[in-house]
């Protein structure tokens, strides 16, 4: 139904990025090795809704993520929506909750259908696979450096994901 146009699919998710690099392995010269200073506890919180066409709804918190802000981010989404839309959610608490759950049926009147994956399996949400090329493949060790660089390389991605940036499905 999402090829022929009928309805528009997306993956959603949350995603945490801190100052600690996501570096599966690394070699170096033993003579200069490569530093990075210790992670100083800020981070950043990303909730997105991903298409496979590479289309993405996206926002970004320095602060951690609850039902009420989940519940004002998907709102923010369905106001702008144009057509039939299913959102593919996993089991997070958050999106289990009675506040969330209470939603669904407006958001459905809207034309805006959530659907909960089996629990655990983040194999079958699409957007896991944004996120983990975002911290292991295009943000660079160097944007570790600090908050602001991290910060600064994360929107540059986010905000360019579907051109400079994309993944085919």
């Amino acid at each position: 139904m999402e090829d022929s146009g009928y309805i528009d699919l997306y993956f959603g998710d949350e995603s945490h990025f801190g100052l600690t690099p996501n570096v599966p392995y690394a070699w170096q010269r033993k003579e200069n090795p490569v530093l990075l200073p210790a992670a100083k506890g800020k981070f950043l919180n990303v909730i997105g809704l991903m298409t496979r066409k590479n289309k993405l709804f996206f926002e970004v918190l320095e602060s951690t993520y609850n039902t009420d802000k989940v519940i004002g981010f998907i709102d923010r989404f369905v106001a702008q929506i144009n057509k039939k839309t299913v959102v593919i959610l996993d089991n997070s608490p958050i999106h289990k909750s009675k506040k969330f759950i209470a939603k669904l049926e407006e958001w459905k009147e809207k034309e805006v259908s959530i659907f909960f994956l089996p629990a655990y399996s983040p194999e079958l949400n699409l957007i896991e696979i944004l996120w983990r090329r975002i911290k292991y493949e295009w943000i660079p060790f160097e944007a570790y450096s600090c908050f602001e660089n991290l910060k600064e390389r994360l929107a540059e991605v986010l905000t360019n994901f579907g051109g400079k940036y994309d993944i085919i499905f």
